[in-house]
């Protein structure tokens, strides 16, 4: 039985989500406190499918330690085991706003040499 690879698209999609995964959370939890299942349902309806529970909760466990986040537990409103919700501290505010910046400067940054470069033809070299 073979397993096959992951798209090279999926492979890169991946890899860039992994990377600013933390400010997503961030701006999704700035939006209104949520809890875990609520992250993937969110990225998921932005395109964002490629991420699960399994990536999602060391992530959130990481940012409170950190005091970026902070958690309270609330009812269910199916009548279920409470649910942990996250709400932003102001310390996660001030890493959302760098981070934000950072991320437009730094896709304005790869923007313009992905569309300013054109392929050559022949050697480069001298």
């Amino acid at each position: 039985m073979t397993k096959e690879l992951p798209a090279i698209g999926d492979q890169r999609r991946s890899q860039l989500l992994r990377g600013v995964l933390d400010l997503c959370l961030l701006s999704l939890i700035a939006e209104r406190p949520r809890y875990g299942y609520e992250f993937v349902e969110a990225l998921a309806g932005s395109g964002l499918e490629l991420v699960s529970e399994g990536s999602i909760y060391p992530l959130l466990a990481r940012m409170e330690r950190a005091g970026l986040i902070s958690s309270y537990r609330a009812p269910s409103p199916s009548g279920g085991a409470p649910r942990k919700y996250y709400r932003l501290t102001e310390a996660g505010r001030a890493e959302l706003a760098g981070g934000r910046a950072v991320w437009h400067a730094f896709t304005g940054q790869v923007g313009r040499v992905l569309t300013d470069t054109s392929p050559t033809t022949g050697d480069s070299a001298p």
